[in-house]
Protein backbone atom coordinates (compact mmCIF):
# COMPACT_ATOMS: atom_id res chain seq x y z
CA UNK A 1 0.00 0.00 0.00
CA UNK A 2 3.01 2.58 0.95
CA UNK A 3 4.51 1.86 -2.33
CA UNK A 4 1.35 2.11 -4.32
CA UNK A 5 0.51 5.74 -2.73
CA UNK A 6 4.43 6.91 -3.28
CA UNK A 7 4.21 5.85 -6.68
CA UNK A 8 0.85 7.90 -7.27
CA UNK A 9 2.31 10.81 -5.74
CA UNK A 10 5.11 10.61 -7.75
CA UNK A 11 3.91 10.02 -10.70
CA UNK A 12 1.19 13.39 -10.04
CA UNK A 13 4.50 15.37 -9.39
CA UNK A 14 6.16 13.99 -12.47
CA UNK A 15 2.60 15.24 -14.91
CA UNK A 16 2.77 18.33 -13.26
CA UNK A 17 6.52 18.89 -13.93
CA UNK A 18 6.18 18.12 -17.37
CA UNK A 19 3.81 20.49 -18.52
CA UNK A 20 6.17 22.98 -17.48
CA UNK A 21 7.73 22.33 -20.36
CA UNK A 22 4.92 23.69 -22.87
CA UNK A 23 4.43 26.90 -21.29
CA UNK A 24 6.37 29.88 -22.96
CA UNK A 25 7.58 32.53 -20.36
CA UNK A 26 7.61 36.18 -21.34
CA UNK A 27 9.39 37.61 -17.99
CA UNK A 28 11.14 37.04 -15.03
CA UNK A 29 7.87 38.22 -12.97
CA UNK A 30 5.70 35.79 -14.54
CA UNK A 31 8.17 32.73 -14.43
CA UNK A 32 8.09 33.34 -10.68
CA UNK A 33 4.37 33.90 -10.33
CA UNK A 34 3.61 30.74 -12.47
CA UNK A 35 5.53 28.68 -11.19
CA UNK A 36 4.24 29.42 -7.31
CA UNK A 37 1.24 28.49 -9.22
CA UNK A 38 2.49 25.11 -10.55
CA UNK A 39 4.01 24.07 -7.61
CA UNK A 40 0.69 24.75 -5.80
CA UNK A 41 -1.24 22.64 -7.76
CA UNK A 42 1.35 20.16 -7.18
CA UNK A 43 1.40 20.13 -3.51
CA UNK A 44 -2.92 19.91 -3.60
CA UNK A 45 -2.16 16.53 -5.67
CA UNK A 46 0.03 14.80 -3.14
CA UNK A 47 -1.25 16.44 -0.38
CA UNK A 48 -4.19 14.01 0.02
CA UNK A 49 -1.91 10.84 -0.58
CA UNK A 50 0.16 12.32 2.17
CA UNK A 51 -2.53 12.55 4.50
CA UNK A 52 -3.39 8.79 4.00
CA UNK A 53 0.39 7.88 4.44
CA UNK A 54 1.13 9.65 7.48
CA UNK A 55 -2.19 8.05 8.70
CA UNK A 56 -0.97 4.55 7.63
CA UNK A 57 2.48 5.12 9.42
CA UNK A 58 0.82 6.06 12.82
CA UNK A 59 -1.27 2.44 12.63
CA UNK A 60 -0.89 0.96 16.13
CA UNK A 61 0.70 -2.86 15.46
CA UNK A 62 1.94 -3.97 18.20
CA UNK A 63 2.13 -3.38 22.04
CA UNK A 64 6.40 -3.10 24.21
CA UNK A 65 6.09 -3.58 27.39
CA UNK A 66 9.64 -2.64 27.78
CA UNK A 67 12.24 -0.33 25.78
CA UNK A 68 13.78 -2.73 23.18
CA UNK A 69 17.42 -0.93 23.37
CA UNK A 70 20.48 -2.25 20.43
CA UNK A 71 23.63 -2.72 22.41
CA UNK A 72 27.04 -4.06 22.34
CA UNK A 73 27.92 -6.38 23.16
CA UNK A 74 23.96 -7.55 22.95
CA UNK A 75 20.49 -6.20 23.84
CA UNK A 76 17.23 -6.30 23.79
CA UNK A 77 16.11 -4.93 19.96
CA UNK A 78 19.39 -7.03 18.72
CA UNK A 79 18.30 -10.14 19.94
CA UNK A 80 14.55 -9.01 19.54
CA UNK A 81 15.13 -8.61 15.43
CA UNK A 82 17.72 -11.30 14.85
CA UNK A 83 14.84 -13.96 16.65
CA UNK A 84 12.60 -12.25 14.25
CA UNK A 85 14.19 -12.70 11.33
CA UNK A 86 14.99 -16.41 12.33
CA UNK A 87 11.45 -17.67 13.56
CA UNK A 88 9.85 -16.14 10.74
CA UNK A 89 12.06 -17.93 8.20
CA UNK A 90 11.97 -21.11 9.78
CA UNK A 91 8.39 -21.44 10.83
CA UNK A 92 6.81 -24.36 9.52
CA UNK A 93 10.05 -24.94 7.07
CA UNK A 94 11.72 -28.31 7.72
CA UNK A 95 15.40 -27.65 7.39
CA UNK A 96 17.91 -29.94 6.39
CA UNK A 97 20.95 -28.74 8.21
CA UNK A 98 21.11 -26.23 11.21
CA UNK A 99 20.09 -22.35 10.91
CA UNK A 100 21.08 -19.41 12.61
CA UNK A 101 20.50 -15.62 12.21
CA UNK A 102 22.86 -12.67 11.80
CA UNK A 103 22.69 -9.13 11.55
CA UNK A 104 24.09 -6.03 11.86
CA UNK A 105 24.49 -3.61 14.84
CA UNK A 106 24.75 -0.56 12.97
CA UNK A 107 21.63 -1.60 10.34
CA UNK A 108 19.33 -0.79 13.48
CA UNK A 109 18.98 2.77 13.44
CA UNK A 110 16.38 3.03 16.43
CA UNK A 111 14.93 1.86 19.44
CA UNK A 112 11.41 0.68 19.80
CA UNK A 113 9.87 2.70 22.91
CA UNK A 114 7.71 1.02 25.62
CA UNK A 115 3.97 1.72 24.80
CA UNK A 116 2.46 1.15 21.70
CA UNK A 117 4.44 0.24 18.63
CA UNK A 118 3.49 2.24 15.31
CA UNK A 119 4.49 1.46 11.64
CA UNK A 120 6.75 4.45 11.67
CA UNK A 121 9.13 2.34 14.31
CA UNK A 122 9.69 -0.19 12.51
CA UNK A 123 10.79 2.67 9.52
CA UNK A 124 12.95 4.09 11.83
CA UNK A 125 14.57 0.51 13.56
CA UNK A 126 14.88 -0.54 9.90
CA UNK A 127 15.04 2.32 7.02
CA UNK A 128 17.29 0.39 4.58
CA UNK A 129 16.09 -1.50 1.37
CA UNK A 130 17.66 -4.78 2.57
CA UNK A 131 16.62 -8.01 1.43
CA UNK A 132 16.12 -11.54 3.63
CA UNK A 133 18.77 -13.86 2.00
CA UNK A 134 19.86 -16.95 2.68
CA UNK A 135 23.30 -18.40 2.82
CA UNK A 136 24.72 -22.03 3.07
CA UNK A 137 28.24 -21.77 4.66
CA UNK A 138 31.03 -24.59 5.42
CA UNK A 139 30.43 -25.28 9.18
CA UNK A 140 34.69 -24.08 9.18
CA UNK A 141 33.54 -20.46 8.62
CA UNK A 142 31.74 -20.41 12.46
CA UNK A 143 35.39 -19.67 13.36
CA UNK A 144 35.47 -16.86 11.05
CA UNK A 145 32.40 -15.10 12.01
CA UNK A 146 33.56 -16.08 15.61
CA UNK A 147 36.37 -13.98 15.11
CA UNK A 148 34.51 -11.01 13.51
CA UNK A 149 32.03 -10.94 16.37
CA UNK A 150 34.90 -10.80 19.07
CA UNK A 151 36.77 -7.85 17.32
CA UNK A 152 33.31 -6.33 16.39
CA UNK A 153 32.10 -6.00 20.02
CA UNK A 154 29.14 -8.11 18.97
CA UNK A 155 26.33 -7.95 16.37
CA UNK A 156 22.70 -9.19 16.88
CA UNK A 157 22.68 -13.36 16.42
CA UNK A 158 19.91 -15.52 17.30
CA UNK A 159 20.16 -19.05 17.38
CA UNK A 160 23.51 -19.15 18.33
CA UNK A 161 26.34 -17.83 21.57
CA UNK A 162 29.45 -16.46 21.45
CA UNK A 163 31.52 -18.29 24.16
CA UNK A 164 34.73 -18.81 25.04
CA UNK A 165 35.73 -17.62 21.73
CA UNK A 166 33.39 -20.20 19.76
CA UNK A 167 30.06 -19.86 17.92
CA UNK A 168 27.87 -22.19 19.57
CA UNK A 169 24.93 -22.69 16.44
CA UNK A 170 21.84 -24.71 17.73
CA UNK A 171 21.96 -28.39 17.01
CA UNK A 172 25.56 -28.04 15.21
CA UNK A 173 27.47 -31.06 16.56
CA UNK A 174 30.96 -33.25 15.30
CA UNK A 175 28.73 -34.10 12.51
CA UNK A 176 27.48 -31.02 10.79
CA UNK A 177 29.30 -30.13 7.55
CA UNK A 178 27.16 -26.94 6.44
CA UNK A 179 24.83 -24.57 7.89
CA UNK A 180 22.33 -21.89 6.96
CA UNK A 181 22.80 -18.13 8.02
CA UNK A 182 19.76 -15.82 7.49
CA UNK A 183 21.22 -12.62 7.00
CA UNK A 184 20.45 -9.69 4.60
CA UNK A 185 21.61 -9.04 1.02
CA UNK A 186 23.75 -6.37 2.18
CA UNK A 187 26.28 -8.41 4.66
CA UNK A 188 25.96 -11.58 2.07
CA UNK A 189 27.50 -8.96 -0.27
CA UNK A 190 30.34 -7.57 2.21
CA UNK A 191 28.83 -5.06 3.98
CA UNK A 192 30.77 -4.39 7.13
CA UNK A 193 33.42 -6.00 6.35
CA UNK A 194 31.76 -9.46 6.37
CA UNK A 195 33.99 -11.20 3.93
CA UNK A 196 33.58 -14.72 5.28
CA UNK A 197 30.45 -14.55 3.12
CA UNK A 198 32.52 -15.07 0.44
CA UNK A 199 33.18 -18.81 1.47
CA UNK A 200 29.74 -19.62 0.62
CA UNK A 201 28.44 -22.23 -1.13
CA UNK A 202 25.25 -21.43 -2.17
CA UNK A 203 21.99 -18.65 -1.41
CA UNK A 204 18.75 -17.70 -1.73
CA UNK A 205 16.73 -15.23 -1.94
CA UNK A 206 13.68 -14.30 -0.29
CA UNK A 207 12.25 -11.40 -2.43
CA UNK A 208 11.60 -10.47 0.99
CA UNK A 209 12.57 -6.87 2.77
CA UNK A 210 13.82 -7.34 6.48
CA UNK A 211 11.96 -4.43 6.92
CA UNK A 212 8.42 -5.75 6.19
CA UNK A 213 9.81 -9.11 7.73
CA UNK A 214 10.01 -7.25 10.93
CA UNK A 215 6.51 -5.65 10.59
CA UNK A 216 5.06 -8.82 9.68
CA UNK A 217 6.51 -10.27 12.91
CA UNK A 218 5.48 -7.67 15.17
CA UNK A 219 2.22 -8.06 14.00
CA UNK A 220 2.35 -12.07 14.68
CA UNK A 221 3.67 -11.29 18.14
CA UNK A 222 1.03 -8.20 19.08
CA UNK A 223 3.06 -8.01 22.43
CA UNK A 224 6.49 -7.95 21.24
CA UNK A 225 8.83 -10.63 22.57
CA UNK A 226 11.18 -9.68 25.55
CA UNK A 227 14.56 -11.31 25.88
CA UNK A 228 17.51 -9.49 26.78
CA UNK A 229 20.46 -12.58 27.94
CA UNK A 230 24.24 -11.70 26.76
CA UNK A 231 24.39 -13.93 23.42
CA UNK A 232 28.48 -12.31 22.90
CA UNK A 233 30.13 -13.39 25.86
CA UNK A 234 33.33 -11.72 25.15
Amino acid sequence: MLKKLIFIAIGAGLLACSSVTTITVHSDNQSVLEQDVRMNSVDSMISPYKVELESEMLEVIAIAEQDFIRGRPSGALNNWAADAVLTSQTRGVELDIPAFSLLNFGGLRNTINKGDVKLEDIFKVMPFDNEVVWAEMPVEVLDDIAKYLTNSGGEPIGGAILKNGKLIVDGVDENTERVWIMTSDYLLNGGDHMDFFQKRLSEKHTNLLLRDLMIEEVKQQETLIWNDENRILL
